[in-house]
C-alpha cells in the first residue's frame, strides 16, 4: 500500500507527549496513527494491529488521533492562496470542510470543520488563517461561491474568480480527503465534530509533509 510505505519512519511531526499515559508502546500508537491517516478505519486499523500481536480498542486507537493535536502549520509567505470548501458527512449531519492552500506548493495552511456554511463563519476562517499567515498582501482565489467574496471583501482582502488553473490544488484535496474517508463511506459515523476535524488536521499536517 503506497499511502503506508509513505507513512513509514520516524514520526516527529506528531506530538506523542501523552505516551507516557498509555499503557501502548509509543511506535504502535504510531503505527495506529499512520494506519487511521491512510484511509483505514478504525476497525481495519484494530485488526491490523491484532495482526502485530497487540489488542487495542476502536476507541483507543481513535483518541490516539485525538490526543496527538496535530495542527497544520507553514512558514511560507504566498502569493496566492485558493480557498474552498466541501461537504463532509459527520454521522447523519451534512458539515462543511474549510480549506486554504498556498497554490505554489500545495501545503494545507488552514482547515476546519463547521456546522453550516455563512459569511460569518467564513470571515471567522479567514481570522483564524491570518493569525497563523502574512495574508495582507495575498491574492485570494475563490470560485463563484457568493459568501467567500462577501467574507474576504468584509476583511480588505484581494481575490479573484478563478474555477481551475490554481485552485485545482484544492479540488485534488477535497478528492483525497473523500478517498481516505471512503472506508466510512465518507461519513464518521459515530463521531463527534471535534474528532472529525481532529482527524481532518492531522491528515492536513501529512498532506503538507508529502508535498516537500
Amino acid at each position: 500500500m503506497p499511502e503506508i510505505e509513505r507513512l513509514s519512519g520516524r514520526s516527529d511531526w506528531i506530538d506523542l507527549e501523552f505516551v507516557e499515559r498509555e499503557r501502548t508502546p509509543e511506535p504502535i500508537i504510531e503505527v495506529g496513527i499512520h494506519l487511521h491517516l491512510a484511509g483505514l478505519s478504525l476497525s481495519n486499523t484494530k485488526q491490523i494491529l491484532e495482526r502485530l500481536g497487540v489488542e487495542r480498542s476502536r476507541t483507543a486507537i481513535h483518541n490516539w488521533v485525538q490526543k496527538a493535536d496535530v495542527q497544520p502549520s507553514s512558514d511560507a509567505e504566498p502569493n496566492h492562496i485558493a480557498v474552498d470548501e466541501t461537504v463532509i458527512q459527520v454521522n447523519d449531519q451534512r458539515h462543511w470542510l474549510y480549506v486554504a492552500v498556498d497554490s505554489a506548493t500545495n501545503e494545507i495552511l488552514h482547515a476546519r470543520l463547521f456546522q453550516t456554511r455563512t459569511t460569518q463563519l467564513t470571515v471567522l476562517f479567514l481570522r483564524e488563517l491570518r493569525e497563523q499567515q502574512q495574508i495582507e498582501h495575498v491574492t485570494f482565489l475563490v470560485d463563484g461561491a457568493t459568501h467567500l467574496a462577501s467574507a474576504l471583501d468584509r476583511l480588505g482582502l484581494d481575490f479573484r474568480y478563478e474555477k481551475h488553473g490554481n485552485r485545482n490544488s484544492v479540488e485534488r484535496i477535497f478528492r483525497e480527503v473523500k478517498r481516505r474517508t471512503s472506508s466510512f463511506s465518507n461519513t464518521f459515523s459515530n463521531a463527534s465534530l471535534d474528532s472529525a476535524e481532529s482527524w481532518l488536521q492531522t491528515f492536513a499536517v501529512w498532506w503538507n509533509r508529502c508535498q516537500t
